[in-house]
């Protein structure tokens, strides 16, 4: 698989496929319902100690890999873009990894905007380009699927982190996004009954029908506010266009929305930008604690926001990629809850 390629054709093919890849209180921790472990520890290598992560997202590292790779791998992370600095995270969680680990060719890339095709793309190239293991955030459940067929194909170790696909893996790493998206429906609803408030409707963004953690966390958020008196609107995606979400924010207000609920951050961005250019207040809950968000939710402007472990998805999902190629880590399509954290103003 890291034969190298000596066919100008290939080095082409190499080139087409890149075209479309961009290079004071405490806060309330929320445990999974299940308390779960890091797969890490389920089959520790030979050569690594693994890092274990404990119930509610928190890690805790006993040890670093005490040995190197008995030959060394390229792997891959492949995000849903290379816009949001909750990438970045699961960026630095796997540089963590790479540089305890050794012996290792690690590339981040991703497609310029939330599209399947441009993600494929980015899918082939990573492939073409001798990768042994890929970290992939899917787009969406089904889109990639062509080319994480040829991947697995050309034994290329698929590993999920954050959103996943349909297709057979060695293991997702991510927040449970349905229980994650029902704390941040309880969340509000307590924010608003602290108001007074117990009806009225509530807006609703995410990024595509297609993300499949978006669309869990919305999914979540929706069971939460089962036999309430309140309603909860259709979902308005961005579409990487944040004049979707500032367009609708306005005609909510316009219409006295109870609050508004955000599933990424980017949508949590646009809903908090919106509000301050209203001048007005509402409550919002929504997820991931980029600065931005975080120095809206400092201002007021937003509730709270759902903090995920991304971190600890890149680190063990590269420890994980590592120990399959190896062959000490066998099992496939298992998974781990990261776990949230409810981050507001006072607990910050």
């Amino acid at each position: 698989m890291r034969a190298k390629k000596k066919l100008l054709m290939c080095m082409l093919t190499c080139i087409v496929l890149l075209a479309g890849c961009g290079a004071n209180t405490t806060p309330e921790i929320i445990m999974p319902e299940q308390p779960m472990v890091s797969a890490v520890a389920d089959q520790p290598s030979a050569g690594f100690q693994s890092q274990e992560t404990l119930p509610g997202g928190s890690a805790e590292q006993s040890t670093v890999p005490t040995a190197t790779p008995t030959d060394k791998y390229t792997v891959y992370l492949i995000t849903m873009d290379l816009t949001d600095s909750y990438w970045k995270s699961i960026d630095d969680g796997c540089l963590n990894a790479v540089n305890e680990i050794g012996n290792i060719t690690y590339k981040w890339t991703g497609p310029d905007a939330h599209d399947d095709a441009l993600q494929s793309a980015c899918i082939d190239a990573a492939v073409a380009d001798g990768a042994d293991a890929s970290l992939l955030a899917a787009n969406s459940k089904d889109g990639v699927n062509a080319s994480l067929q040829k991947a697995a194909d050309a034994g290329c170790k698929i590993v999920y982190v954050d959103s996943s696909a349909s297709y057979d893996c060695v293991t997702a790493l991510s927040t449970d996004n349905t229980i994650a998206g029902k704390t941040a429906g309880e969340t509000m609803i307590s924010a608003l009954q602290a108001k007074g408030i117990t009806s009225g409707m509530i807006g609703i963004m995410g990024v595509t029908a297609d993300t499949a953690s978006c669309v869990a966390r919305e999914n979540g958020f929706r069971q939460a506010f089962e036999g309430t008196d309140f309603t909860l609107a259709d979902t308005v995606f961005m579409q990487d266009d944040a004049g979707n979400i500032t367009s609708t924010v306005n005609e909510g207000l316009s219409q006295n929305y109870a609050g508004f609920f955000g599933t990424n951050e980017g949508t949590t961005v646009a809903i908090g930008n919106a509000l301050k250019e209203a001048s007005t207040e509402s409550t919002i809950v929504c997820f991931d604690t980029s600065d931005t968000v975080l120095s809206l939710v400092a201002d007021g402007t937003i509730y709270a926001t759902m903090q995920q472990n991304p971190t600890v998805m890149g680190h063990d999902g590269m420890i994980i990629a590592i120990q399959a190629l190896e062959g000490t880590y066998t099992d496939t399509n298992t998974k781990t809850d990261t776990g949230v954290t409810v981050i507001t103003k006072d607990a910050m």
